[in-house]
């Protein structure tokens, strides 16, 4: 399979990078270990503001009217979706399905909610109704909106195998289509969490090595 061009790592300025988003300007981050949610500047992802967010921040989105974030709490981490602003802070709007999802992207008129272990994209309005579903056919650990397609990292976690890696790669849909066809773009050689576009280049984390990770595609 293809590989990613022009691949650059940067040092994650926290532990456990984890949400990744861009808002047309700069970056944002969560830390899964710290609970915090942060605006960062390019070049070299200074940390310019910290958030305290009521919970851990999985997944966020900028949309026309604020972000959207996927906020586990509690023992069990149940993951509801919130609105942010800096005028109104953060509003809960609605339970994930069953208490579970992750990463989110934004068409410009509807949000959708990946569930990682189901392989799902769930286009959803700010009431959490169910619009419509796309299957990916594996598991998902981060999508993007980019140029009118779905760009979105698939494979496997091998959770339950720990003696192998992690399997990634990048898929491109177009959800216009009645059932979106997933085309593999190229491998993804470490444990990706999380997807943004800026733009010109693809974002990722790669969590446990600390690090976010800067690519193209291949041509």
């Amino acid at each position: 399979m293809n590989e990613l061009r022009n691949l650059e790592r940067h040092p994650a300025p926290m532990v456990t990078p984890q949400a990744l988003a861009w808002d047309g300007r700069q970056l944002w981050m969560s830390s899964r270990d710290l609970g915090s949610f942060y605006r960062l500047e390019l070049p070299g992802l200074k940390m310019v503001e910290e958030i305290d967010p009521p919970g851990v921040v999985w997944a966020a989105v900028a949309t026309d009217d604020g972000w959207r974030l996927t906020i586990g709490k509690g023992m069990n981490d149940d993951r509801y979706i919130y609105r942010y602003t800096v005028t109104d802070g953060f509003t809960k709007l609605f339970p994930c399905p069953e208490f579970t999802g992750s990463y989110l992207s934004f068409d410009g008129e509807k949000l959708y909610l990946s569930q990682w272990y189901k392989g799902l994209l769930l286009q959803m309005d700010d009431s959490g109704k169910i619009l419509g579903q796309i299957d990916v056919g594996a598991e998902v650990c981060g999508h993007t909106f980019a140029e009118g397609a779905i760009y979105v990292l698939r494979g496997r976690e091998n959770k339950d195998a720990p003696e192998l890696d992690e399997e990634w790669r990048i898929a491109r849909l177009d959800p216009q289509e009645e059932k979106p066809a997933v085309q593999d773009i190229a491998a993804i050689r470490f444990a990706a969490r999380s997807l943004t576009f800026d733009g010109r280049r693809f974002w990722s984390n790669h969590r446990a090595a600390n690090e976010t990770i800067s690519f193209a595609l291949p041509a």
